[in-house]
């Protein structure tokens, strides 16, 4: 059985980046899905497999995939609210959220961050405002509620990423890893 394809496999489709999973087995897939949140949540959540595959199925209304891009090992928790903001970014569609939706990524997304300002950068590794961030809550809310939140990843706390765009969120790190920005290190 297949469930809606997860935003980043819509997205990756869209600039034709291929998905390949061989060899790895479900079970270790769950695994790493199952850590990007607590396991109060991971572990009743339904487990998706980039292209849709439902390698687990849940029953408290979270998603949890084993990678966030094509094979980066960077699992991702999410609400139902965060769900639709994923397929409404994967398709290009306007989302309004009239809830606050929740994120997990507490294995953070070393190694596959993005451009802060645009979801859709060509070249997300060579933006100048690429971003990876290390353990971290995404928190989406209704636009208005972004007011006054900083842009600045390297501003010591959340930030506001996509800021300009319908899938504006909070970042919240949630450990001392610093953010990795275009021409740090981490």
């Amino acid at each position: 059985m297949k469930a809606t394809i997860p935003l980043l496999a819509v997205i990756l489709a869209s600039t034709h980046i291929t998905l390949s999973y061989a060899g790895e087995s479900n079970e270790s897939k769950i695994k790493r899905a199952k850590s990007a949140a607590p396991t109060a949540i991971s572990n009743n959540a339904l487990i998706l497999d980039a292209d849709g595959t439902v390698l687990k199925q849940g029953s408290n209304g979270w998603t949890c995939l084993p990678d966030t891009l094509p094979n980066d090992k960077n699992p991702i928790c999410n609400d139902a609210t965060w769900m639709k903001a994923l397929q409404a970014l994967g398709s290009k569609s306007p989302f309004t959220p009239d809830r606050i939706g929740i994120s997990y990524m507490l294995k953070g997304d070393f190694g596959a961050g993005v451009s802060n300002s645009d979801p859709y950068h060509k070249d997300h590794k060579n933006a100048k405002d690429y971003v990876e961030t290390g353990p971290h809550l995404m928190i989406i809310v209704p636009k208005e509620m972004l007011k006054g939140l900083s842009t600045d990843p390297a501003s010591g706390g959340p930030y506001v990423m996509w800021a300009d765009t319908p899938y504006a969120h909070i970042m919240i790190p949630i450990d001392n890893s610093k953010p990795v920005m275009k021409g740090h290190k981490h």
